[in-house]
């Protein structure tokens, strides 16, 4: 039957409603075309540092895990870990630049730094907490100080003292130079730009001492190169039972662990966020990373988006805390 010019408009007043019925094509999810070119994972300290140990640990393994992935370590030190952890907040938000961080970068710079060029909560969305790490104080195997207190009996009989940290207002700084104040020692810090350069230097002797964390320094304990004074453990370590806690040694304000995690620019999809999120948990429940990560002096230490958010605030809050008693403040 032919259809009638009222059936015609009848229909085409249709048309709209039937059209916004049906059912809409798939579009794909932020998460399921990300990611759509390699992703950067910036580590803001250069080769060879803790972070960068950690990195080159977990990030291979996030590739593997996400389909047609490609990801790629970047060192970009400078500036007390700034200028990497700036270029990651100032990228494009869309999940192909990530920063490895820690306490410094994401919590202990906005408490010390004036003028720091990026808010460590609010240009960020964070991915997930990583491990954490004890801090201990190493000597070169050639000092003559066997114990904590023959250091600081060193520092108070007329001589002075050289500490190694691995950058100005890092945390190795801050708890050395909580040791030095507490003691009333006399002593020189020696910044350097990152852990590895000054490990060789303590193990060289160029420096009386060094607060580093656990995994830049193990092997060196391990095979005499370095001696381990006291370690920010809660209890001895099994491998390693000579060493003293600094709770035992009566210096548990030392006891300042660091920790590290995976962050994205601040509005990253909430579904990028998500799916790195739950990659980085499966990472860090294999049993074969848990134990690699124990074998570098990590503990896996994993949380989620939100956890880790919460986690973060209270460090920042922490770490403003830190900062007051030791008096360590930079300029931006």
């Amino acid at each position: 039957m032919p259809l009638t010019r009222r059936a015609l408009m009848t229909a085409g007043l249709a048309l709209p409603a039937a059209l916004a019925a049906a059912p809409a094509r798939a579009q794909p999810s932020a998460a399921a075309s990300w990611p759509s070119r390699p992703v950067r994972v910036v580590v803001a300290y250069p080769p060879g540092g803790s972070t960068d140990v950690l990195a080159r640990t977990i990030v291979p393994r996030l590739q593997e895990l996400i389909p047609g992935a490609t990801f790629v370590v970047e060192n970009r030190p400078g500036g007390a870990a700034v200028v990497g952890t700036q270029a990651v907040a100032q990228a494009a938000p869309d999940g192909h630049t990530l920063a490895l961080g820690n306490n410094q970068t994401h919590a202990a710079n906005a408490a010390m730094l004036r003028g720091l060029p990026y808010d460590p909560l609010a240009d960020f969305a964070p991915v997930g907490r990583i491990a954490e790490v004890h801090h201990a104080l190493v000597v070169p195997a050639s000092s003559p100080a066997r114990t904590l207190q023959d250091l600081a009996a060193r520092g108070k009989g007329g001589g002075r003292l050289a500490y190694a940290s691995s950058g100005v207002g890092s945390a190795s700084h801050v708890i050395a130079e909580s040791f030095v104040r507490r003691e009333g020692l006399a002593a020189t810090h020696v910044p350097y730009r990152g852990g590895a350069q000054a490990t060789t230097d303590t193990v060289a002797g160029v420096v009386d001492f060094f607060v580093s964390t656990w995994p830049q320094v193990v092997a060196l304990v391990r095979d005499g190169r370095l001696r381990a004074l006291g370690i920010g453990a809660p209890q001895r370590l099994p491998d390693l039972p000579e060493v003293p806690t600094f709770a035992e040694l009566g210096a548990g304000y030392m006891a300042v662990d660091a920790w590290f995690g995976l962050w994205a620019p601040a509005r990253t999809p909430d579904a990028v966020v998500a799916r790195l999120g739950a990659t980085l948990l499966r990472v860090l429940a294999e049993p074969e990373i848990v134990a690699r990560l124990q074998q570098q002096g990590f503990a896996a230490a994993p949380l989620d988006p939100a956890a880790f958010a919460a986690f973060q605030r209270e460090e920042v809050r922490r770490w403003e805390e830190l900062v007051a008693l030791t008096g360590i403040r930079l300029e931006g």
